[in-house]
């Protein structure tokens, strides 16, 4: 099976549990202001990967990723773009014992992807906002395919880690995060939220592409309002991992 891959990194430690083989898929349907690799968006750039070279590599650090209780986790662009790839891919892992874990914005068609996510350990859900005006403004796609696929893996039990970046001026809106907070409160799939502060590492891609960088003028958020959004989540979400 050939897919699309941006990259590879062999020894990641925040895409999930433990030490994890992290696999950069290629194309992505969304255009987040504040995305930090707009070099993943076309999907017919980035390197054509064989998934049975790629496993072999990926089992040179089987013993990494058991002794940390990490694995596998293919991240963006978005890989749900490529169902059969990573399905093959996570298969392969499966037959293993090698845990998976799937990075998505749950912008998808849910019926394509199911049979993915019978392979899949973990999903860690990127929900940038739970407003639906602001979620458009932010990505240029609508909200509903990603709620779904949330609803869905709390009807699959699939345990999840919600991801949440506060855009200053954007998604930190106080009443929205309150929102957010009360809306994750009903699942119980979810073993971790987090907080992750807006920054500008990928500015310079942006430029490099040629692209318009809207959010030039925006700080990162302060130290002391993260502290805040955390102890919102917390006390809709008293027993889950906040961080």
């Amino acid at each position: 099976m050939i897919g699309k891959v941006h990259s590879i990194e062999t020894c990641g430690t925040v895409d999930g549990p433990g030490i994890r083989f992290l696999i950069f898929t290629q194309g992505c349907p969304m255009r987040c202001q504040y995305c930090h690799n707009p070099d993943t968006w076309k999907p017919n750039d980035g390197q054509d990967m064989d998934s049975n070279q790629l496993f072999e590599e990926i089992k040179k650090y089987k013993s990494y990723m058991t002794f940390s209780k990490g694995g596998v986790t293919i991240t963006r662009g978005e890989p749900l773009m490529q169902p059969d790839f990573v399905l093959d891919l996570f298969k392969k892992c499966k037959s293993e014992n090698i845990h998976t874990a799937l990075d998505t914005s749950g912008y998808v068609n849910l019926d394509t992807v199911k049979e993915v996510l019978k392979y899949t350990d973990l999903v860690l859900l990127d929900i940038k906002s739970i407003n639906p005006s602001i979620f458009k403004s932010l990505t240029s796609v609508e909200i509903d395919p990603t709620l779904k696929l949330a609803q869905y893996l709390q009807s699959q039990n699939i345990p999840m880690w919600i991801r949440h970046v506060v855009v200053p001026g954007l998604t930190d809106n106080l009443d929205d995060l309150s929102n957010l907070a009360k809306f994750l409160s009903d699942f119980t799939n979810i073993e971790k939220i987090e907080i992750l502060p807006f920054h500008k590492m990928g500015e310079y891609k942006w430029e490099t592409l040629g692209y318009e960088y809207k959010l030039k003028n925006t700080s990162e958020p302060t130290g002391d309002f993260i502290e805040k959004v955390i102890k919102i989540f917390k006390h809709y979400n008293p027993n889950i991992d906040i961080n």
